[in-house]
Order: structure tokens, then C-alpha cells, then sequence
């Protein structure tokens, strides 16, 4: 089995306790977050990186050097997410879970549960804009 695909087994097996099946507030995640680049998989593998800059800013990528800049914000039980090229909120659910967080996006349920497999201090790569002809 790819460790990536253990992981996410692991952490799925895991059983929420009652505490844990709070969604975190804007506090508990800012806390968490702020200053590291987490790294999300999905149950086929690697989906993308964001890394958690201050004041609610944030950089995401799916890993393909491209990425983007945005922040986020609390609204309700959600974390909800805008990007530079895309003003529509991206709400997610977050929950601490083994080790790590797993974040369930609101806007459509059923469509994407992403797991932390990852966590670094370090900024993520990010390409250059495109330039040429």
C-alpha cells in the first residue's frame, strides 16, 4: 500500500469522539494553521497544498507549481475560502483528527473530503507568471 494510501486509511478508520466532531472556529483554525503549509490528499491521492500565511491569507496550489492567492473567513461553522481569480466561496468544515485535520467541502458534500497527509513550515514553490508570446 503508498504511504499516502495508508495514511488516508488510517485516518479515516479513526473514529470522531464527541469532541471532535465540532467543526473548528476561525480560532481554533487560525491557531492551527497560520504559518505552516499543509498538504491535502483525497481517497485517490495528492490534491493540492495550501500554505497558511497572517491575517487570514492564504496560498494554494495543486501541486503543479501554479499557484494562488487568496484569504479566508469564518461564516457560521464554516471556513470559506476566496481566490484571486475566483470571488465565489469555497466553505469547508474542519475537524481535527488524527494527528491532523480533514476538511469537508460544504458548497457540495458529497463532492470532496480532503485529509492533512502533510505539514511543513516551509512556503510552497510557486512558478513565475506565465510571460511570452
Amino acid at each position: 500500500m503508498k504511504p499516502i494510501s495508508l495514511a488516508i486509511a488510517l485516518v479515516v478508520s479513526l473514529p470522531l469522539s464527541a469532541n471532535a466532531q465540532q467543526s473548528m472556529d476561525a480560532a481554533e483554525f487560525d491557531a492551527y494553521a497560520t504559518g505552516k503549509t499543509l498538504y491535502y490528499a483525497d481517497e485517490g491521492g495528492r490534491y493540492g497544498a495550501e500554505e497558511y500565511l497572517p491575517n487570514h491569507r492564504v496560498r494554494w496550489s495543486f501541486l503543479d507549481g501554479q499557484c494562488k492567492d487568496g484569504q479566508w473567513y469564518q461564516d457560521g461553522q464554516m471556513i470559506c475560502f476566496t481566490y484571486e481569480d475566483d470571488p465565489e466561496p469555497q466553505c469547508w468544515s474542519f475537524y481535527k483528527r488524527g494527528g491532523g485535520v480533514v476538511a469537508l467541502f460544504e458548497n457540495d458534500p458529497e463532492q470532496t473530503t480532503l485529509f492533512e497527509v502533510q505539514q511543513s513550515d516551509k512556503p510552497m514553490m510557486c512558478l513565475g507568471p506565465d510571460i511570452g508570446v
